[in-house]
């Protein structure tokens, strides 16, 4: 059986400014800029403690907590302790997967240093962490990614919780719908609609059911019900897409102005695209209306898209296929794939501000 650890680190942004700024700690704090239409990066836990959390819009984070400092962004840092952290794992094992800056996943099933139990080797790793870094993590344990990453939040921050084989079903049953990995607030909805709250309810849902309802992922999730997960921990995980999208200050409400936006937003992705080296045949746009609803619209091409030229005028052609001219536009984004099945991640480059 596998030996699986998710390690995240705690309120990693905010974590890494108030340890390089002895003045911050203890302080309510959010990283991300200070913009009226900015939002959070990471809470402090001094901040979380008044209902801010990340992913929320800065204006509500300051009517929750009216001191609250919000304290520019530092990606260039954060990288550099990342991959600092990244070298402690592979001290213990060479299958590290990372998930982003702050969490990945470790098989230390086979571990470098012959630990057998896995909490004990997820002790060590925070130990060299907290040593290294003066940073703290949580460890989730478990014998697959979806128990693992679930475990590594029971805890927080700063511990330690694992999933053993034998209390996983028992596990599973009492998990609310929204722990689950990979189920959000949309799929969480249509659960409730359908009578289910918590992981009992989702395993008693006939496979044929949930494929009907939710197509392919309807048989993970049935996996998942009984604590089934047999993805592998991948060391080197193959780019999908290179892409980057821009929240504007003041909503584009001409025509002049988008089309400005929508260059810069082209440049910004080749630029990216020279840097990763990827190679993509499908150019995907996504906008945001300034009623807080979205659009994506896809073209394919016949040849590889990585410079200006390839892709302002199919993103110009996908603009038109849109109603830019007669609405206003909060969220403009351009991404490129390796093909058509492409769907829009989020997590591209965010340049807000």
């Amino acid at each position: 059986m596998r030996k699986i650890i998710h390690i995240d680190m705690d309120a990693f942004f905010a974590s890494v400014e108030q340890r390089d700024a002895p003045e911050l700690k203890g302080v309510p704090l959010v990283v991300c800029h200070d913009h009226p239409r900015s939002v959070v990066t990471t809470a402090s836990y001094e901040a979380r403690k008044y209902g801010v959390r990340s992913a929320m819009p800065l204006s509500q984070a300051k009517l929750r907590c009216p001191h609250l400092l919000v304290v520019e962004p530092h990606f260039q840092k954060y990288k550099e302790v990342s991959q600092q952290i990244h070298r402690i794992f592979h001290r213990y094992t060479d299958l590290v997967e990372p998930i982003s800056l702050d969490e990945a996943f470790l098989d230390v099933t086979h571990n470098k240093l012959g630990i057998e139990l896995a909490v004990d080797l997820a002790k060590k790793v925070k130990e060299d962490i907290f040593r290294e870094t003066h940073l703290t993590a949580s460890a989730g344990v478990s014998y697959n990614k979806l128990l693992a990453k679930i475990a590594s939040d029971y805890r927080k921050p700063n511990g330690i919780f694992t999933v053993h084989p034998d209390k996983a079903l028992d596990f599973i049953a009492e998990l609310p719908i929204r722990k689950f990995w990979g189920i959000g607030p949309k799929t969480a909805a249509t659960m409730h609609k359908m009578g289910i709250y918590k992981g009992e309810q989702l395993r008693k849902v006939s496979l044929t059911h949930l494929v009907q309802v939710f197509g392919k992922m309807g048989s993970v999730l049935f996996d998942f019900a009984r604590g089934i997960d047999n993805r592998p921990v991948e060391a080197y995980r193959e780019r999908k897409s290179v892409g980057c999208e821009q929240t504007f200050l003041e909503d584009l409400n001409t025509e002049s102005k988008v089309i400005i936006a929508l260059y810069d937003i082209v440049i910004e992705l080749v630029e990216r695209i020279s840097k990763s080296k990827f190679e993509g045949h499908t150019l995907s746009l996504k906008i945001k209306w300034n009623t807080k609803s979205q659009i994506t619209r896809s073209i394919t091409a016949g040849k590889i898209l990585k410079t200006k030229d390839d892709i302002l005028p199919l993103a110009k052609y996908l603009l038109h296929q849109t109603e830019y001219r007669r609405r206003t536009i909060r969220l403009l984004g351009l991404s490129v794939s390796g093909d058509a099945s492409h769907k829009w991640e989020e997590g591209f480059l965010d340049f807000r501000g």
